[in-house]
C-alpha cells in the first residue's frame, strides 16, 4: 500500500463541527499493520481536544483513540499479527522506545512524550489522524489483540475507558477486602464499576444524583450515593481505601479526601480544563495520597483486554452512524449517553 487517502470525519478548526473529508495514511512499513476500522468510541477527551480545551490543537483534527478493527495488511517484518486478526489501538501509536518507562512497558509516561493517536505529530513531522476514519496504519508494537470473547463494538471503548480505570485500580490494589469508590457513572465510571467489582472490591458509586442508581447497581456497585446531598459526606467520612474520580469538572477535593481512610488514595483520571483547589491539611491529616493516572502501557492494555474478556466485560454502548457525531458530542456534554457512543465505521 502506498500513501493513500481514506475517508474520515474531522474538525476543520477548533470548535467547528466535524465534517466528512479524507486524510492521508502512510504506506505500510516493515513492522506496520493496516487496520480496517470497524468501530471507534467517542471519548470526552475527543471533545476537549477538538475544542482546544486542553490547549491549542492541530487542525484539521480527526479524533478517536478507541479503535477496534481487523488487520487488512501486514508489513513483511510483522510477527505479532496476521491478516484477519481482530486488533485495537488506544491513545498512542509510538514513543521513544528507549527511556526507562518505555523499556518497562509504561510507554504512556515516555520521557520524550508518547505520540498520540491523533492531535500529535509523528516522527516524520506529519500530523496523526485518529479513529473516526475507515483505515489506520500503526506499528505492530503499539497494536493490541482483541480476544475472541469480546465483540468489537463493545471492545472499542476499552482501549481508553477500560485501561484508564483498570490501571489505577490494579496499581492501588483494588480487590477483596478493599472499599473502592468511583466518582461519576459515565463513559469512564461505568467501566470502573465493572472492573472494580470483577477484581473483588466492595464498590460504591458517588454520583451527583441518584438518577442512575439502578444502572450502577446492575453494573456491579454495592452502594450508590448522591454527592448533591451533604449528608453523604458525613455518612461516608473515613470509609474508603481508594477513590477514583472520572469526572471532567473540578471536584471539591477536600470533601472527597475526607472520605478516605488513613493511607487512602484519591486518584484522578478525569481531566478538568480548569485548575482545582486544595487545602493541604486534607492530605496531611491522614497520610492520604492525591494522585493521577494516565491510561496504561501496551502490555497492561493487553492484560486489561484479556481480563475483560475473561470476565465478560464490555462497555455499555450506543452505536451511531458517523453523521451523528456532532449530535453525540452535545449529548456527551449533557451526560445524555449510557454509557459510551461508538461510531460504526462502515458509515464513514
Amino acid at each position: 500500500m502506498s500513501v493513500t487517502q481514506v475517508a474520515a470525519y474531522a474538525a476543520p478548526a477548533a470548535k467547528a463541527p466535524l465534517e466528512r473529508t479524507t486524510v492521508p495514511r502512510r504506506p505500510v512499513g516493515e513492522h506496520d499493520v493496516l487496520i480496517d476500522i470497524k468501530y471507534a468510541g467517542i471519548c470526552h477527551s475527543d471533545i476537549h481536544q477538538a475544542r482546544d480545551g486542553w490547549g491549542e490543537g492541530i487542525f484539521p483534527m480527526v479524533p478517536g483513540h478507541e479503535i477496534a478493527g481487523v488487520v487488512a495488511e501486514a508489513g513483511p517484518g510483522v510477527t505479532r499479527f496476521a491478516v484477519g486478526d481482530r486488533v485495537g489501538v488506544g491513545c498512542f501509536v509510538d514513543s521513544c522506545r528507549a527511556c526507562a518507562y518505555c523499556l518497562r512497558g509504561q510507554e504512556q509516561y515516555c520521557v520524550e512524550g508518547m505520540t498520540g493517536t491523533y492531535n500529535a505529530r509523528d516522527k516524520d513531522g506529519e500530523p496523526t489522524y485518529g479513529g473516526y476514519s475507515t483505515h489506520v496504519v500503526v506499528d505492530e508494537n503499539y497494536t493490541v489483540r482483541i480476544p475472541e470473547g469480546l465483540a468489537l463494538d463493545v471492545a472499542a471503548p476499552l482501549l481508553c475507558a477500560g485501561i484508564t480505570l483498570y490501571s489505577p485500580l490494579k496499581h492501588w490494589g483494588a480487590g477483596p477486602g478493599k472499599k473502592v469508590a468511583i466518582v461519576g457513572l459515565g463513559g469512564l465510571g461505568h467501566m470502573g464499576v465493572k472492573i472494580a467489582h470483577a477484581l473483588g472490591a466492595e464498590v460504591t458509586v458517588l454520583s451527583q444524583s441518584l438518577r442512575k442508581k439502578e444502572d450502577g447497581l446492575k453494573l456491579g456497585a454495592d452502594h450508590y450515593y448522591a454527592t448533591n446531598d451533604p449528608a453523604t459526606f458525613e455518612e461516608l467520612a473515613g470509609r474508603f481505601d481508594l477513590i477514583v474520580s472520572t469526572v471532567s469538572a473540578p471536584l471539591r477535593l477536600d470533601a472527597y479526601l475526607g472520605l478516605l481512610k488513613v493511607d487512602g488514595a484519591l486518584v484522578n483520571v478525569g481531566a478538568p480544563e480548569e485548575p482545582v483547589e486544595l487545602n493541604l491539611f486534607s492530605v496531611i491529616g491522614g497520610r492520604k495520597t492525591l494522585a493521577g493516572s494516565m491510561i496504561g502501557g501496551i502490555a497492561e492494555t493487553q492484560e486489561m483486554l484479556d481480563f475483560c474478556a475473561g470476565h465478560g466485560l464490555g462497555s455499555e454502548i450506543e452505536l451511531i452512524g458517523a453523521d451523528r457525531i456532532n449530535e453525540a458530542y452535545e449529548r456527551v456534554l449533557a451526560s445524555d449517553v449510557r454509557y459510551r457512543f461508538v461510531i460504526d465505521a462502515s458509515t464513514i
